[in-house]
């Protein structure tokens, strides 16, 4: 539960660990290939495309790591979490399918462990940004571009972009695989599996073709929910523990609750008439079933609390599940021509992403000491609802010409409308008050304790252009700008309704809306320069100073009126400097080299960053009703390093390796963020959310088995410890490192291939985040911390043992 100080103390096993092995950070490449050609050629060179440029990865002058589909084999990497474990630099805590994992980039992070990313990092299906956490199959490479990124990529890249790039459709030959997966986690009761199929055909040879792609997942979860609520407003939920049958008549139990189905889709046609034309229409679908959160209550409750001593590791002690569907489909158009002089390339996308979520609120309400809690069989339960569109289009003209000057220009729309409703169900509080207090209104049918509705409108228009000019055979330098302007409108408003139908007598159905608008709108400039020196054909040196930067908006809450503070029922609402929130800001000085040894048997890149933040957008909560809010702070820097090696030890022994080192911290004061709680964030209070340690190691052995080939691959990934709130306040609380080891044998043929694997090798128990902060097991006015159970972990998934195959064809 609550650490002492002696808990609190900074772990130190990823900094021994990056201290005996000195890795370097950047590059991922295929290791099977590399190995068998490291005796001629030395490493892989990798073709990336993140500057709007293809071009080596050794050659660009920026920190950049690729991610390629060799090495998601060898390390089972699926989502974007696993991604993170081999980008130095790259940190996202894996919360499971259902609760948005923090993407964060040189621990440029001010929410609150448990929080979404809110836009520190963009991510990008080819050339469309697309923000939601894909399937990685069927996909060529993931680029990662570490720091802002602002004049090529706009808004949400205060730390740095993401993009996944999909294989392209072949319009030459038919081709196609069969992929399956049977896999058993321990801790979980039945297996696990997954399966899918790529098929690429040309329709009409060399000109027209298609590619299509399917994957269906299925995980049964590890996570046990025992103490689930029978009938919501009837069954107590916190009968006599000790009683069994008291527990039997109330509650019920939901083995490996955390199940996780997906089904996705990827439908490519590919349009080439012409050498100077080429098109590609795309369209992504996926859908996620999600039974309940990945988290556990284990030392996280109360010692007060009956249910502190009965929670297991794997044990979650809500009162209900809380499963979301999450479905998601993208339209895009990519089209490029060759006008001789310049490329132009237009980008076009169209996306929507629906999700449909419920939880336990039980706690949230009890902790706003309105007497819910002297209701015995009092527990609560959320509906919400939420509908995301997004239109995108870029145009771009890339110069050609082999001169010593080149160019990019363009303009990027972007659209993006959300809506959402969410609801708050009490079932069976009307009676109770009735009964109970004397209300003399009628009951509430429905239930609904709480409704809120929210509409956003955000516009995002801008220009931006890059010049670049080779001063000389070894010197390039580099200036971008990017001029952009937002608008934002929103629309809101709030309801409590069993309260108003219960003590003020409306009618039992009414839900009263008085909607709040409020609109804003900002525009600004970002700046770029970077210069490169090539010191000899092996040895390459670069300067960035880059900016990146994220929109502004309003909290989508109700004004308070102006005689709130005497005001003493239930209320949420705004106060006046808790309903905007203004753009923040970063810039990025970086300094970098990239190196090659050894006839190109050994790569090593090195990054050195100091990055300043301006107005930081913190996550906090409103003084009335604790609902969530964004607003600003003052400042905040982060500096460190980013180091990476690429290796051939032997003709059969191939190593890859990344380490990366981050000081965060606040560089003013913050008051407010945390709502009535009074914590004061002050200058030089570290950042939530990232360790300062980061290394990963993977070795890949390749040899022969009965004349076929075998890859022997491990993987150690580690990280230091994390804080989960700003400078630990706000009952904030160290999060310990901890190291994980990835183990695989692929044995491969001309046409299939299979392969035994194991993740989490010593089955590590560890907390990933905290889901919320230990402050919501704590009611020192009602004394009621028996009640409590808002407060938890989310935890690694235990070992994973599995065996892949696939069965390639062509023609």
């Amino acid at each position: 539960m609550m650490k002492s100080n002696e808990q609190r103390k900074v772990s130190k096993l990823a900094t021994a660990v990056a201290a005996a092995l000195i890795p370097m950070s950047g590059v991922i490449y295929s290791q099977t290939a590399f190995a068998q050609e490291a005796a001629d050629s030395g490493v892989e060179k990798i073709e990336v495309t993140a500057t709007r440029r293809a071009g080596s990865l050794q050659e660009v002058p920026i920190n950049i790591s690729a991610v390629t589909n060799d090495l998601m084999e060898q390390q089972d990497i699926e989502e974007i979490e696993d991604i993170a474990r081999w980008v130095p630099g790259l940190t996202i805590s894996d919360q499971g399918g259902r609760d948005s994992s923090p993407i964060i980039v040189r621990g440029l992070n001010t929410n609150s462990s448990g929080g979404g990313s809110n836009g520190t990092v963009a991510t990008y299906v080819g050339e469309v940004p697309l923000f939601v956490n894909l399937r990685l199959f069927d996909i060529d490479r993931v680029e990662v571009l570490i720091g802002p990124q602002g004049t090529l990529y706009g808004a949400g890249t205060l730390g740095g972009a993401i993009r996944y790039i999909p294989k392209k459709v072949d319009l030459d030959f038919v081709s196609g695989s069969i992929n399956g997966d049977l896999y058993k986690t321990a801790e979980s009761g039945s297996m696990g599996g997954e399966a899918g199929f790529v098929f690429n055909a040309p329709i009409i040879e060399g000109e027209l073709g298609f590619r299509a792609a399917f994957n269906y997942s299925d995980d049964p979860g590890f996570i046990d929910y025992n103490y689930l609520v029978r009938e919501s407003g009837t069954s107590l939920p916190d009968p006599d523990f000790s009683d069994p049958e008291a527990v039997a008549a109330n509650l019920y139990s939901q083995e490996d609750g955390n199940t996780f189905e997906q089904t996705a889709a990827k439908l490519q046609l590919r349009w080439a008439p012409t050498d100077w034309f080429d098109s590609t229409l795309g369209y992504t679908y996926q859908k996620d079933d999600i039974g309940a959160s990945a988290d556990t209550h284990y030392q996280s409750l109360s010692s007060e609390n009956p249910l502190s001593s009965l929670v297991g590791e794997y044990d979650n002690a809500s009162r209900f599940l809380d499963p979301m569907e999450r479905e998601t489909e993208l339209l895009s158009l990519e089209m490029s021509v060759d006008l001789g002089f310049a490329e132009l390339v237009s980008s076009t996308g169209k996306s929507k992403t629906t999700r449909d979520l419920s939880g336990d609120v039980t706690d949230l309400l009890i902790r706003l000491s309105y007497g819910y809690e002297e209701f015995p069989a009092f527990s609560g339960v959320t509906q919400s609802y939420s509908e995301e569109e997004n239109l995108t289009q870029e145009l771009r003209l890339v110069s050609t010409d082999d001169g010593p000057l080149s160019w990019i220009v363009g303009g990027y729309y972007n659209k993006n409308d959300y809506r959402r409703d969410y609801r708050e169900l009490t079932e069976g509080f009307d009676e109770f008050a009735i009964n109970t207090w004397g209300a003399t209104g009628p009951l509430r049918p429905d239930s609904i304790e709480y409704i809120s509705y929210g509409i956003d409108a955000v516009k995002e228009m801008a220009i931006f252009g890059e010049l670049s000019y080779e001063v000389t055979d070894k010197l390039d330098i580099t200036v971008g700008m990017r001029q952009y302007k937002y608008e934002v409108e929103t629309e809101s408003d709030t309801d409590l309704p069993l309260y108003q139908t219960v003590f003020n007598g409306r009618d039992p159905d009414s839900i009263v809306f008085e909607p709040n608008t409020a609109e804003g709108d900002d525009n600004g400039n970002l700046l770029k320069f970077n210069a490169s020196y090539q010191f000899t054909d092996d040895l390459m040196g670069y300067v960035t100073v880059s900016e990146g930067f994220r929109i502004g908006g309003v909290n989508t809450v109700a004004a308070c009126p102006d005689n709130v503070d005497e005001i003493e029922n239930q209320l949420i609402c705004a106060r006046a400097d808790e309903i905007m929130y203004e753009a923040d800001t970063t810039t990025n000085y970086e300094v970098g080299v990239k190196a090659s040894w050894l006839k190109n048997k050994l790569t090593t890149n090195l990054a050195v960053f100091n990055v300043d933040w301006d107005d930081p957008q913190v996550a906090g909560i409103t003084e009335n009703g604790a609902v969530g809010i964004t607003t600003n702070a003052g400042g905040a820097n982060a500096k460190g390093v980013e180091l990476s090696v690429r290796a051939s030890l032997t003709d059969e022994l191939t190593m890859y390796s990344a380490y990366s080192y981050a000081t965060t911290e606040m560089t003013s004061d913050a008051y407010g963020i945390f709502g009535s709680t009074g914590d004061v964030v002050y200058d030089g209070d570290r950042l939530p959310g990232a360790p300062e340690h980061q290394i990963s190691v993977g070795l890949n052995y390749a040899t022969e088995l009965w004349s076929r080939a075998l890859d022997l691959s491990y993987g150690l990934t580690a990280q230091s410890d994390s804080y989960s709130t700003l400078g630990l306040k706000n009952f904030g609380e160290v999060v310990p490192g901890y190291a994980l080891s990835n183990l695989s044998a692929k044995l491969s043929d001309d046409d299939w291939d299979v392969t035994f694997y194991i993740n989490n090798l010593f089955d590590k128990y560890a907390f990933t985040n905290p889901s919320r902060n230990w402050g919501d097991i704590l009611d020192p006015e009602m004394n009621r911390t028996d009640l409590q159970r808002g407060y938890s972990h989310y935890v690694l998934t235990p070992r994973t043992i599995g065996l892949k195959f696939e069965y390639r064809f062509g023609m």
